[in-house]
């Protein structure tokens, strides 16, 4: 691969462009561009990290993006889960692309729409596996791949340049729920016919061995649904359609009735039995207020908050603030899902709080409640076997599984100098069978904090922090706009820094400090400014000195 410094070709390249997804778990979206049109590949959201204080959401940058909107021709969707599609209607407002997406994906995709009132701005075509579509000098063709959600799908892309082949978020089921395994045969035709480049997808490539099949989390239902005494209350994404599917099956095995909590979960089941993704036997699903007068033996319930979020359901239950549904001695929670990297501690503070109320929780450390949906070391070589890609790209995880699936790459005949570890901004050109990286783009991470879309930023983020760490004080002094010197007596005003009156005498000094600097000022005219940081440094100083802590120290300076 030439090196970044090589000279700028003279004719149209393709351009592969990561915006997010390498070097993290979430917000994956790649753009691919030829000449002057653009597809982009996924579009999807990351969980905050805990110094991410306040922070909902972590979404791509698409500064690139906007700034030639009018060139995106496409969106092409591999699956409905949120780190591939979450970003959608955030995006969508500044550029609005055909969406290509497979019927279930379509169908969680419009619930998201709908809920930002988005739903009739957008242009949906709905393709299957199998299917090609042409788009611009891009020819997409769509190909089954196994995942731990129906309707996922990997991507053949047919470019002047050559072939390039994005697996989506894979693993090699024989025993998938949906009864659909990968398409192998279509795989190694892909490898027949010569791929240029392979995003491979990376997550699990430090894992040595195979993926266990989702008939393992089956298997662990049945031991949870012949034993548990009261209510079985089951967590997972409202998105992972599939896992809806083996409790809804557990449960009717074993005479339960199953009750929907959360108003996501509830919109994405919906959507998915009436496009005939899920099987529900008649009267196996109740409402809520129907499970209230059955014996506990008989109850499932299924709610959202596997991450452990503070507004999800499962979450509301852990700090007895959710209005239906209270924790009682008997009751068994199974979380079917692990911890996003980033989440361990907030979904382990979520397990501490349903133990205290006498829960019985089973987790990913305690039983098979839930097993990866992304391909293992050996089903990894076998892809790369297959598929013999000229250049190899890995894509979706962590610096440290980027690296490890490259070397599996290497292992299996791929020369180092054909393997990209790219990071988030990247530009790759490949031109003649030749790749090269061509500088980089603006791929930072945009948050969103309630109604607000990147109006949080670093500045605003170390700000929450030092509130965090040491507190405010507001410091409300009033000067003589002659003068300069003070009027009265200053206000201090503490919130998470001492507790007033068990601080007297730290608040006392911290007036006299300030009264000793304002009036130990010659005369002269009162300048704001001046006044605001003589109160700040004088602050600031004192009350390191006097506590070894760095409050964020506010002044409001009034003028008579």
């Amino acid at each position: 691969m030439e090196p970044a410094g090589a000279s700028p070709t003279t004719s149209a390249a393709l351009r592969v462009i990561p915006l997010g997804g390498v070097g993290e778990i979430g917000k994956n979206m790649t753009v691919l561009e030829y000449g002057h049109e653009i597809i982009v590949i996924d579009c999807g959201l990351m969980f905050p990290e805990a110094e991410m204080l306040g922070v909902d959401l972590v979404i791509p940058d698409i500064s690139y993006l906007r700034e030639r909107a009018d060139r995106v021709r496409a969106f092409i969707l591999t699956h409905g889960h949120e780190d591939h599609v979450g970003a959608l209607p955030y995006v969508l407002p500044a550029v609005n692309a055909p969406i290509y997406a497979t019927r279930l994906t379509r169908g969680l995709v419009e619930v998201k729409l709908r809920e930002h009132r988005l739903l009739n701005q957008a242009r949906f075509h709905t393709v299957m596996a199998g299917e090609r579509v042409r788009i611009g000098p891009f020819e997409v063709e769509f190909f089954h791949m196994c995942h731990s959600i129906p309707d996922n799908v990997g991507l053949a892309i047919r470019t002047p340049e050559g072939l390039v082949v994005h697996t989506s978020d894979f693993k090699f089921d024989h025993t998938p729920v949906d009864g659909q395994p990968t398409d192998f045969q279509r795989l190694a035709a892909l490898g027949a016919e010569g791929v240029l480049l392979l995003l491979c997808d990376s997550t699990n490539a430090d894992r040595p061995g195979f993926t266990p099949s989702e008939r393992t989390v089956s298997e662990a239902f049945d031991r949870v649904f012949a034993q548990a005494p009261g209510r079985i209350i089951v967590t997972t994404f409202a998105s992972l359609i599939s896992r809806v599917q083996q409790v809804i099956d557990a449960a009717e095995r074993y005479g339960r009735k199953v009750a929907l909590v959360g108003r996501s979960m509830i919109q994405n089941v919906s959507m998915a039995i009436d496009l005939g993704y899920l099987q529900v036997p008649e009267g196996v699903l109740v409402p809520f207020s129907e499970t209230e007068h059955l014996p506990a033996d008989e109850v499932v319930l299924i709610t959202t908050g596997a991450q452990g979020e503070p507004t999800s359901v499962l979450a509301r239950i852990a700090n007895r603030d959710h209005h239906q549904v209270s924790i009682v001695p008997g009751d068994t929670v199974v979380l079917s899902a692990t911890p996003v990297p980033g989440n361990e501690e907030t979904v382990h503070r979520t397990i501490d709080n349903l133990f205290r109320q006498g829960a019985d929780v089973l987790y990913y450390d305690l039983a098979d409640v839930h097993v990866s949906g992304h391909a293992s070391q050996e089903e990894l070589k076998l892809l790369i076997a297959m598929l013999r890609p000229q250049y190899f790209m890995p894509v979706h995880g962590e610096y440290r599984h980027l690296v490890l699936n490259a070397r599996l790459a290497q292992s299996l005949g791929i020369p180092p100098s054909n393997i990209i570890i790219a990071e988030d901004g990247d530009v790759l050109e490949f031109q003649g069978g030749r790749a090269r990286r061509a500088g980089s783009v603006p791929a930072g991470l945009v948050f969103v904090d309630g109604l607000g879309v990147g109006d949080v930023g670093e500045v605003v983020l170390r700000d929450r922090r030092l509130l965090s760490q040491d507190g405010l004080v507001v410091a409300v002094v009033t000067v003589d706009r002659h003068t300069g010197h003070l009027v009265g007596t200053p206000d201090i005003i503490s919130r998470g820094f001492v507790y007033a009156p068990e601080a007297e005498a730290l608040i006392a000094g911290a007036r006299q400090q300030i009264q000793m600097e304002l009036n130990g000022q010659a005369d002269h005219e009162a300048d704001f400014t001046f006044v605001q940081s003589k109160v700040h440094d004088v602050l600031s100083r004192y009350f390191h000195r006097e506590t070894r802590r760095r409050p964020m120290i506010i002044p409001v300076v009034v003028e008579v």
